[in-house]
């Protein structure tokens, strides 16, 4: 199937050819007719599977025929659309595939997002938006001060819904719902369903039609994932060995804490290697120039914090490395879904100490599989190995399942666990690492 087949009019069409898209996802393909015949929409979509696009495309299509057929010139400088994000990254990147996609329509568009001055996104207010795409803090406070009129909002957008539980925005969604008019189509995207998403859309949606493209909580098969047991202390020796690896092109590198991203990006920058640091205690122009350089190529490594990542979108980044697990399982998903996005291949690397065991094993029990484990290196620890082994023992035995069960352990019994296949040396690493490469235009 095509754009074409979907009944996209011609401006779009045309912005899509321009942007060198004709096929749609599937995504897109499910999502977009729904929404041009007016209905809510859940969407359960994981990152890199074009979601996006999926509700901006048939949002510019739907107000570009509503303006031709309005007769009131005050109608065309009022906010008709209004997107919802958790991050001032993700807002940005929402708002340029707007720009994208109505390239050649007369609508406009703004976004608005906390830690800048309020002064250019205020100006474009006054000039009148019909796509507003927002952060909550922000919008509630220029919606206080009066620049912002919630009643002629027909669409109403809520996206990384998961995440913006997770930032504990509900109240802050919650009292900008109250404020849009109760008759609207709205749509609702999440990477992950837990049950306070489904609780949420059932509020917030009328008769919606549910679309799905992966299962909850599935990571993607474009990305190769791996394993390195190593202990705290050996990690970063670890992540020299493999940076230095000529087939690491790009490493998107995960840290827990803003300290341990910045110290991490030194000791890289220290060591020769071309990194920088993104956090939430950046400011916004800091951050959007690191994000600029690593996607302009003149980064090669960036290390950051699960906040600040949310909402990169880089189609070419070769590998993410996990430098600390998240404690969040479902992070996981998230973080590995920066690589093996857009048609190109992507590898996930994991390094994993004593200590985090236990997060592992809710990794590996809410994916569905058991990562791979590369033992064949310096810094390989046995201690990791074998309380691993211990652990699965511990599980497969009847006697104890159901106090593993208990104490929220993997229900998974009997599978082997995957270890390395005694390649040695760089060379055989690099077999692991080889990844990034275009699969099809």
């Amino acid at each position: 199937m095509t754009f074409k087949e979907l009944n996209i009019i011609e401006p779009v069409l045309e912005a899509l050819i321009k942007e060198g898209y004709d096929t749609p996802t599937p995504i897109q393909e499910q999502a977009i007719p729904f929404l041009l015949n007016g209905r809510d929409v859940l969407g359960c979509a994981q990152t890199g599977t074009g979601k996006t696009a999926a509700f901006s495309i048939p949002i510019i299509q739907k107000l570009v025929s509503d303006k031709l057929n309005s007769n009131s010139k005050k109608d065309k400088t009022k906010i008709k659309a209004l997107i919802l994000t958790p991050t001032r990254e993700l807002a940005s990147q929402i708002g340029d595939s707007f720009s994208k996609y109505g390239a050649f329509t007369s609508l406009k568009h703004t976004v608005v997002f906390g830690g800048v001055s309020q002064k250019a996104q205020t100006n474009a207010l006054k000039k009148g938006v019909d796509i507003l795409v927002a952060t909550p803090g922000r919008l509630l406070d220029l919606a206080g001060q009066g620049y912002i009129n919630f009643s002629n909002i027909d669409f109403f957008v809520l996206d990384e819904a998961d995440r913006m539980l997770d930032m504990g925005f509900i109240n802050d969604i919650e009292k900008i719902i109250k404020k849009i008019p109760a008759q609207r189509q709205t749509l609702l995207f999440s990477a992950t369903m837990p049950t306070q998403i489904t609780s949420l859309a059932e509020s917030l949606l009328d008769n919606p039609v549910r679309v799905e493209v992966t299962p909850v909580s599935s990571t993607v098969d474009t990305i190769d994932q791996y394993l390195y047991f190593a202990k705290k202390a050996d990690k970063g020796s670890l992540l020299m060995d493999i940076l230095n690896d000529k087939f690491v092109e790009s490493a998107l590198i995960f840290s827990r804490t803003k300290h341990g991203a910045d110290k991490l990006s030194k000791n890289l920058s220290n060591a020769g290697i071309n990194a920088d640091s993104i956090h939430g205690n950046k400011s916004q122009s800091a951050r959007e120039k690191s994000l600029s350089n690593f996607k302009k190529k003149k980064t090669r490594v960036l290390v950051a914090t699960d906040i600040a990542a949310r909402g990169i979108d880089i189609s070419q980044i070769s590998h993410v490395i996990n430098y600390d697990l998240p404690e969040d399982p479902e992070t996981y998903v998230h973080r590995i879904g920066r690589t093996g996005r857009a048609g190109y291949d992507g590898t996930a690397l994991s390094f994993c100490d004593v200590s985090e065991i236990g997060l592992l094993k809710s990794i590996q029990k809410l994916i569905g599989r058991e990562i791979p484990v590369i033992s064949e290196h310096e810094y390989n620890c046995e201690e990791c190995a074998v309380k691993m082994t211990r652990l699965r023992k511990s599980i497969a035995s009847p006697k104890s399942a159901k106090r593993d069960v208990e104490n929220g352990g993997n229900s998974d019994q009997g599978k082997k666990y995957s270890g390395s296949k005694g390649r040695k040396g760089k060379k055989a690493r690099g077999q692991f690492w080889q990844k990034g490469k275009r699969k099809s235009a």
